[in-house]
């Protein structure tokens, strides 16, 4: 939800006195990925890549897989009561997936991007786990807008820092970094109120993650926290979605070598209001949908699409009324979206507590996605 950049700022103070520092959820059980440091703020941990690759299973470890209670439905063999995958029934298998998180970046944002990062360290380790021949990641976080940084500019001239708002902003940064004025683009040094203000230092340089990132937790919980400072009224993250997944012009530069054709693509998008034509929203959901499946080569079969939206317009709703501190907009197009992909959508309470049931009830469908996927020759 959008006000002008300035009177965000100034009427956000006394309440941003009272919030808690940025912090990260706990996953609650063993890690693949070592999430014993994470603050979201710090990242780069040195735990080697041998460890954070402990998950990957080899093609000579196949008849080991059978005995350790993960086995894929396409390692299973005829004599089990499975149809081969020559028969078409099932497909080869994916080895690859590309996770693509649009985050809304308004103003009323701050818990819920808190509650992603927390929410992610389970969710990769569940991946990981669960995936097992499957263990090759691309990880991309997108926000709605092309570029913030005003809100705290206008507050580095108060004597007082505002605890919380914009502590490690560099003050009289005027001109964006490469790619970070491109809606699209993916993050990697979120800047302006609320967010993690430093630069998350991707192991590879790119402008998304993979498995080989020393400590893949943390490193999300900085791109994630991507701030409330957007100027964008109102939210597109649609937009945003298909932008990132262009094949022409800057941002298929910006984004060059996350999106492959022979893995699977998982798109989450999180934000409080809907994607609404009526205030200027460009697109439908038949084109959202049919950018995606472009994207994809025509294989629709090969995409999941996740969110995390208002659930005012269904039963026993969580979130209260809109514009209170646990309200969200219902999103009517955003779900219609969601149902166009039938099993291969899901969607969850942007105002739950957290999001940890939601993204280990994610798991089963990507591994469903990732089991009846055959990659193109």
């Amino acid at each position: 939800m959008n006000t002008s950049t300035l009177c965000r700022s100034l009427t956000a103070i006394p309440l941003l006195l009272l919030l808690p520092a940025f912090g990260c959820g706990d996953d609650g059980g063993s890690n693949i990925y070592d999430s014993s440091n994470q603050t979201g703020m710090t990242v780069g941990n040195e735990v080697g890549e041998d460890e954070a690759d402990d998950g990957a299973t080899e093609e000579d470890d196949d008849d080991d897989d059978a005995d350790d209670g993960m086995t894929k439905l396409d390692t299973l063999g005829e004599d089990e009561g499975q149809a081969s995958a020559d028969d078409g029934s099932l497909g080869n298998g994916c080895q690859k997936v590309d996770f693509l998180f649009v985050i809304d970046n308004s103003g009323s944002m701050f818990e819920e991007q808190d509650n992603l990062a927390g929410s992610f360290p389970s969710f990769i380790n569940s991946i990981s786990a669960t995936l097992d021949e499957a263990q090759d990641y691309h990880v991309m976080v997108i926000d709605t807008d092309a570029w913030v940084h005003g809100d705290c500019e206008i507050l580095c001239g108060f004597p007082i820092p505002v605890p919380g708002l914009c502590e490690g902003y560099e003050c009289g940064v005027t001109q964006p970094e490469e790619c970070e004025d491109v809606l699209g683009a993916g993050v990697t040094h979120p800047k302006g109120a609320q967010a993690s203000n430093v630069d998350c230092n991707f192991a590879n340089g790119l402008r998304f993650m993979t498995d080989a990132e020393p400590n893949l937790p943390a490193t999300f919980q900085c791109a994630a926290r991507v701030g409330t400072g957007s100027s964008q009224s109102p939210e597109k993250p649609m937009e945003a979605m298909v932008a990132a997944l262009s094949s022409n012009g800057p941002v298929n530069e910006c984004n060059q070598g996350f999106l492959r054709d022979d893995a699977i693509l998982v798109v989450t998008f999180i934000t409080d209001e809907d994607d609404d034509a009526d205030d200027g929203s460009a697109g439908t959901v038949d084109g959202w949908r049919a950018a995606l499946i472009a994207a994809k080569g025509g294989d629709a079969s090969s995409i999941v699409v996740l969110g995390l939206f208002g659930d005012g317009d269904q039963p026993n709703p969580i979130c209260g009324t809109f514009g209170d501190n646990s309200g969200a907009e219902t999103s009517p197009r955003l779900r219609q979206f969601i149902d166009s992909w039938g099993d291969q959508g899901f969607f969850g309470s942007i105002c739950a507590d957290d999001y940890d049931e939601f993204f280990q009830d994610a798991v089963d469908i990507i591994d469903t996605t990732c089991d009846e996927f055959t990659p193109p020759e």
